[in-house]
């Protein structure tokens, strides 16, 4: 018999703290590397990743609370509580946090290939500084996945 996974609010695993805290919440375990899932928490006017794209998985974000701007190319829109981005292989795409309140988003991950990402810039950041945008390309890299631009 397979077990069921059960995550609760104070469980997972924290990767990232500061403007953008994430939390991985299914690391492709329970699911045989088919999904992996993580919490976004952005502060108020807090900005996202660099623009970048991946190519070898898709990307979800559902918008829990707040309002999130996502950003794909030149385009930008802001995604109320209660909407899903997807964001297909190939498809540049950044987001951040206009408001100023918190905004909490669902990340999902299809296969689970980019929540070892997340480990990565963890391990980058534990001297306390946060990472360079030619040490983020070069980590993105790793996980098919390069900046936009």
């Amino acid at each position: 018999m397979t077990d069921i996974s059960v995550v609760g609010p104070e469980d997972g695993e924290p990767t990232l703290s500061g403007p953008a805290s994430v939390r991985i919440i299914e690391d492709g375990s329970t699911t045989a590397g088919r999904l992996g899932m993580a919490e976004i928490v952005l502060a108020p006017h807090a900005d996202g990743p660099p623009q970048h794209r991946h190519r070898e998985h898709d990307e979800g974000f559902y918008v829990v609370s707040g309002t999130v701007r996502f950003t794909s190319g030149e385009k930008s829109f802001d995604a109320r509580a209660r909407t899903l981005v997807m964001v297909p292989p190939g498809a540049p795409h950044t987001f951040a946090n206009p408001g100023p309140e918190p905004a909490i988003m669902l990340n999902t991950f299809t296969p689970d290939l980019y929540v070892q990402y997340f480990r990565d810039l963890r391990d980058l950041t534990s001297g306390g500084q946060p990472p360079s945008p030619p040490q983020i390309a070069e980590v993105m890299a790793r996980y098919a996945t390069e900046p936009a631009g």
